[in-house]
């Protein structure tokens, strides 16, 4: 399927989010995904996943969550990521990372996200699919938290810190949680040791919240992500399978 990808602005309760705005290129309504980035911004590999996405028949936004600073690209990133060589990246993003992940912050954001997806004459009536990365799998189950009534599907891939000692961890409010939601851990992943993962699951059955966690072997944190050191083929590619089948169970293409 062809598709059609362009910038676009997306108001927000703090400002104007720069965006990359993907769709089948046929003028119809397809159903909407929200795709949130990873730590490392908008930029060309996020855009090439938010395609694969939308040629299955959806229209997606991948918002630049660090728009408060800037548009995309904040940070100027090689085309290969050096995990291990990327200090002075971390250290630019470091201020913005913790600006995204607020949950104060999160809820606006996703207030204007959804507002964009209702009014929008490309995405379809009704809730919408969520999928995000590293911060963006915890900005992903936030969203799930804070508005139920929006969001029928929720992927989080090899996330961090989801079920924490902290009083603002999204897993103490599981009970308000209508979606779908699968889990892609890595098992090499220090930032989702195996008694996070546990707490999640244990919060999730709980709250009798729908959903599926999968630990990938031999992948790390960040596996999904080709341009950089942490892609892991075989991770990725079970990702997209479990995807695709989450998008297809709650949001028929």
């Amino acid at each position: 399927m062809t598709v059609r990808g362009t910038l676009v602005d997306i108001p927000t309760a703090d400002g104007v989010a720069d965006a990359y705005l993907t769709h089948p290129d046929d003028g119809l309504p397809h159903p909407g995904v929200l795709l949130y980035q990873d730590a490392f911004g908008l930029r060309p590999h996020l855009k090439a996943m938010a395609d694969r996405i939308a040629e299955a028949g959806y229209t997606v936004l991948v918002p630049n969550l660090y728009y408060r600073s800037g548009r995309a690209p904040l940070v100027e990133l090689p085309e290969m990521i050096d995990i291990e060589q990327c200090d002075e990246i971390f250290a630019q993003l470091g201020p913005l990372l913790f600006g995204a992940r607020n949950p104060e912050t999160a809820a606006r954001d996703a207030d204007g996200f959804l507002a964009w997806f209702e009014e929008s004459p490309l995405v379809q009536d009704g809730p919408i699919g969520v999928t995000g990365y590293c911060l963006g799998a915890y900005l992903a189950l936030s969203a799930a938290v804070s508005h139920p009534d929006r969001i029928a599907a929720v992927g989080a891939f090899h996330g961090g810190h989801l079920a924490t000692d902290r009083p603002d961890s999204p897993h103490l409010r599981a009970e308000r949680i209508t979606a779908e939601l699968h889990f892609g851990h890595a098992d090499q992943d220090e930032s989702m040791p195996p008694e996070q993962i546990a707490r999640l699951d244990e919060a999730l059955t709980a709250a009798g919240v729908r959903h599926r966690t999968e630990v990938y072997e031999g992948a790390g944190h960040g596996y999904t992500q080709a341009d950089t050191t942490r892609y892991h083929a075989g991770g990725d590619g079970r990702h997209w399978s479990a995807l695709f089948d989450l998008l297809k169970r709650n949001l028929p293409a």
